[in-house]
């Protein structure tokens, strides 16, 4: 079967979708034969019947994605059985099919889900943000593809398809949409043919709304939309047998567009955790613990030896969201950074098919990507209160106007950050390339503290695809295929951008700087520490993958068919990478803090002799992975499958963290065994389609935060599902249409790993630790468990033993402990909330003390300690996966009245239910992302001959506040849950032509 044919034929196409003048065409010489109810793909040359193809695929023609009101990639998964989508942390976006997403995060993961356009795979791209316009159609593969397609995904493949242009004929569309929010959309298309031969198809889009979120602050709108996109295609058919397709697509996006819509926390009163463990409110974290400001606190001053007046504050006191409200609507937020998102990207594509004498087809293909993406938001939606600040501030002021050494210090750290005094603006670095920041001249000033971040993109890929396939009339036919990818990443980074980054670098560069000792040099220039601003920074990151894939066909009766595929993948991937904080002292006055003498003092690969400014890294992989199939034509009417696929996903490498933590450098690549077993079946007027399947997954990717990085693991999983599409037509006017899945996920295999959000692992034996010095969270438990008088007991100790260093008999010293004075005024253990789901106390200490004195007398005198520097791992063997919720539901009911006159009218309505489920791995209540449901109804007037139509809308009838999925953030910024939510209720007007 020729290659095409097999796609074309593969795709569940929503025919109850169709609008009335899609209803009305004439049927061709296939569909006249199969009848008017059955489902027709036409591929190239051919048409076929969707029943006859043993495969478990979905597809949208541009007629269904209007009448299902599918405007754009998420609006996908109202429909489809099994599949979740959403948007994710760092610009990017998760598309979840049958349970597997993208867990894995990070710059060297490779997405579960393929996306390809018209074939070709694409990197990054920005598909998934623009709105649809001019497609021929949409189309979902579910499960492993890697013999079918050129890019290799364990979940499944989305492939967009263009509208070609066409021959001969002259054509054009448009249509203009008003609806609320003041959303202008508006879409068109003109085709021209060229001679005989050629044609030009010109199309674009363009979309302007109003934000959906209100900013109290300001009384702003935020989450706004304002894009656009344009795409050129040119077809040439010198001959009967040869075509050639050229594309340009550029798609450009720049607005107030939210990467989450909302952040909710149980709140934290002891400020160890920040956010706990029961529930997710409407409230804000206790940021007392997050490590910029346990970094500016004056417990933290008094333990480095400087002066206490210029703390900004108490990690025992009100933080600076104490009382602070967040309101209780995912769509109000209250921020005084604004919110910025820019993305563009576009795409060149040629594609040459030739058909030769004896059935043989080649086709060759190239793409090439370029994508930018640059989005910045508050970190928090929330407005701190700086009340907190003004001891501190004022002790700044005061002591710079003075004169002194300590004066000529610190002033240049006044007039950058404060530049009207105590009481007057605050100014925070921008998140930049240089690493100077504030101290460059780099920063942006307001009335209140501002905490913002940054996540930015550039990159660039190519692909080369050959496919030579065969049509032959014989039993047995072929397809084999080679393809080579590479892409090349220049810049991705994370930025986290507070004020108190950039006090806590000024202060403690400055003292740094003066009280260099006498026996290293003396004082060195005035300085600040460098990144005045969190940074994790890819510098460079490099894909080269090719494949060699292929498939065989063999028809051994008339009705029974075996298909057999095979594929070899080869992926080789470098990077360069590093990670900064206040790592390093930098002279004020210069114009890149890597420039600075002192820079030295910073290694970005401490694995690595010598001090390294970017740890680099590689990696490669090899793989064989296949497919087979056996299928059997019961009747005409009905089809019986079988089949067995052995997916693959490259693995990556992790990127680099502060040296103070410590993570595998790579991880593993994963796998997957998928057994499915389907049936199509026609009987009169009801089209019935059901698939169940079973997935083994080996070292599945899974993602977790440490020192505000995510970082991948491997685990095994199995998955089990059933799915069943029903297409029911009792007369031309009527359609309906109905879906439903089935989910199970389940972790396979014992795996050990810590709860962020509890990082005692549910012991009430056990302490959990703030660390005073880096924002994060260990913890400490008796080796005899039950023994909580003893952790509670060394703990105590230790923190006694911290504020009075160099006390007699201490075995802590100044000298010991890397500098270390007393009189930081820890705290005793105490415990969380009896709501808080924790079971451990919690304290505020230093995690390399405790971890260097367990395994001493001391530790033995409590009856034996350990330390878990990266939390007490729990057993997550039985846990479900994130983005699976167990069951979904949709139906869709239409019907068409026909006028004397020739005019139409259509009234739709479509309703979805999407279950429960998790937003991580750790199935407690507080991860938990409850079901929702979406109803959409629209009523179409088409003129005489479909030449105009005019449409209603409603969409998200019951404005649902749908959570499509969860991110929880680091510990050393108080566990907040960042939300992903669809879109609120939407209604207009639309109104367009064709001709």
């Amino acid at each position: 079967m020729h290659i095409r044919n097999l796609f074309g034929a593969s795709l569940l196409a929503m025919a109850v979708a169709t609008p009335a003048w899609a209803q009305q065409a004439p049927l061709d010489a296939a569909e006249e034969e199969a009848g008017s109810n059955d489902i027709i793909v036409t591929a190239q040359r051919s048409s076929q019947r969707l029943q006859d193809v043993p495969i478990a695929v979905s597809a949208f023609s541009a007629e269904a994605l209007e009448a299902q009101q599918i405007e754009n990639t998420s609006d996908l998964q109202l429909t489809l059985p099994n599949v979740v989508f959403s948007k994710g942390q760092f610009t990017n976006a998760s598309f979840t099919i049958r349970g597997i997403g993208d867990l894995c995060v990070g710059v060297s993961c490779d997405s579960a889900t393929a996306i390809h356009l018209n074939d070709a795979p694409l990197f990054n791209t920005r598909l998934f943000e623009t709105e649809f316009f001019d497609l021929q159609q949409v189309e979902v593969l579910r499960g492993p593809q890697g013999t079918l397609f050129g890019r290799n995904a364990t979940s499944g493949v989305v492939n967009f398809r263009t509208a070609r242009p066409e021959l001969g004929e002259f054509g054009a569309s448009g249509e203009f949409e008003y609806g609320n929010y003041n959303s202008i959309k508006a879409k068109g298309m003109v085709n021209l043919p060229i001679g005989e031969t050629m044609a030009f198809r010109l199309a674009g889009t363009y979309l302007n709304r109003d934000g959906y979120t209100t900013n109290t602050f300001n009384n702003s709108r935020l989450d706004g939309r304002d894009l656009y996109g344009v795409r050129a295609s040119l077809r040439w058919e010198p001959s009967d047998n040869t075509t050639v397709d050229l594309m340009g697509y550029y798609f450009r996006e720049n607005d107030s567009r939210l990467r989450s819509q909302k952040q909710q926390c149980q709140r934290d009163p002891t400020g160890v955790l920040g956010c706990l463990n029961s529930r997710l409110d409407y409230d804000h974290p206790n940021v007392n613990g997050n490590f910029f400001y346990a970094l500016t606190s004056r417990e933290f001053f008094a333990a480095r030896g400087l002066p206490t007046a210029f703390a900004l504050g108490s990690i025992y006191g009100s933080d600076v969201f104490a009382g602070v409200t967040n309101p209780a609507d995912p769509r109000v937020v209250n921020t005084a950074s604004p919110a910025t998102y820019f993305a563009e990207e576009y795409i060149g594509q040629l594609r040459i098919e030739h058909e030769f004498d004896g059935g043989i087809s080649l086709s060759l293909a190239g793409n090439y990507e370029h994508v930018q993406v640059d989005s910045s938001q508050d970190t928090y939606l929330a407005v701190p209160n700086r009340a907190g600040f003004a001891p501190g501030l004022t002790a700044l002021q005061l002591t710079a106007a003075g004169v002194g050494a300590l004066p000529t210090y610190l002033r240049p750290v006044a007039t950058a950050l404060i530049p009207g005094g105590a009481a007057g603006v605050l100014c925070t670095s921008q998140p930049e390339e240089t690493g100077t920041g504030a101290f460059g001249g780099h920063s942006v000033c307001g009335t209140t503290p501002l905490n913002f971040d940054r996540s930015n993109l550039l990159q660039s890929s190519w692909s080369a695809e050959a496919i030579i396939s065969s049509d032959w009339d014989g039993p047995f036919n072929f397809l084999l295929g080679g393809i080579y990818a590479n892409m090349h990443l220049t810049e991705n980074s994370y930025y986290v951008n507070t004020f108190a980054i950039d006090y806590l670098s000024g202060i403690l560069g400055a003292f740094t700087a003066l009280t260099n000792p006498a026996s290293a040099g003396g004082p060195l220039p005035p300085s600040y520490l460098a990144t005045p601003f969190f940074r994790n920074n890819t510098d460079d990151f490099q894909i080269a993958s090719y494949g060699i894939f292929g498939e065989a066909y063999y028809n051994l009766t008339d009705t029974l068919k075996v298909t057999l595929g095979l594929r070899y993948n080869d992926d080789s991937k470098t990077i360069s990478a590093r990670s900064t904080t206040a790592s390093f002292l930098a002279p004020h006055g210069g114009t890149s803090a890597f420039a600075s003498p002192f820079v030295g003092a910073f290694d970005a690969d401490p694995a690595t002799a010598g001090n390294q400014l970017f740890q680099n890294r590689n990696v490669s992989f090899s793989e064989w992975t296949g497919r087979a199939v056996v299928d059997w034509q019961v009747t005409p009417d009905n089809l019986l499958y079988a089949s067995y696929s052995r997916g693959y996903k490259s693995g990556g490498i992790n990127p680099p963290l502060q040296p103070i933590f410590a993570v595998s450098e790579s991880f593993l690549p994963e796998f997957i065994n998928a057994f499915e077993i389907g049936s199509k079946n026609q009987f009169g007027d009801l089209q019935l389609n059901v698939t169940a399947f079973y997935y083994q997954y080996q070292d599945l990717q899974l993602s977790r935060i440490v020192a505000r990085t995510a970082v991948n693991d491997n685990v095994d999983a199995n998955i089990y599902g059933l799915e069943a599409e029903a297409i029911i037509r009792p007369t031309r006017e009527l359609a309906v249409n109905f879906g439903f899945s089935y989910l199970n996920t389940e972790v396979s295999s014992d795996k050990f790993i810590a709860n962020p959000r509890d990082f005692g692992g549910g012991r009430s034996d056990a302490v959990i630790i703030k660390d005073l010095t880096n924002g994060a969270n260990c913890a400490v438990a008796p080796t005899t468990p039950g023994n909580a008088a003893g952790a509670n007991g060394f703990v105590n100790q230790v923190n006694t033993l911290i504020n009075n260093i160099n006390a007699p008999g201490n075995p802590l010293t100044t000298a010991s402990t890397g500098g270390l004075q007393p009189g930081a005024g820890l705290r005793p253990t105490a415990p969380f909330p009896s709501n808080s789901g924790i079971a451990s106390t919690g304290a505020f200490s230093l995690c390399a003390i405790l971890a260097n004195l367990a395994p001493s007398a001391l530790g033995t005198a409590f009856g034996g300690i350990q330390v878990f520097t990266s939390g007490i791992p729990v057993n997550i063997r039985g846990n479900e996966l994130p983005q699976a919720p167990h069951y979904k539901a949709s139906m869709g009911i239409q019907y068409t009245i026909e006028t004397d006159s020739g005019v139409s009218i259509v009234p739709r309505f479509d309703l979805t239910y999407t279950g429960d489920s998790y937003g991580s791995i750790f199935t407690s209540n507080v991860n938990e992302v409850d079901g929702f449901t979406q109803a959409n109804a629209q009523l179409q007037v088409n003129g005489p001959d479909n030449r105009w139509f005019g449409r209603v809308f409603v969409q998200n009838i019951f404005n649902s506040d749908s959570i499509t999925g969860q991110y929880v953030t680091d510990q050393s910024q108080g566990l907040p849950t960042n939300i992903f939510t669809l879109d609120p209720r939407r209604y207009g007007l639309a109104v367009g032509f064709r001709f």
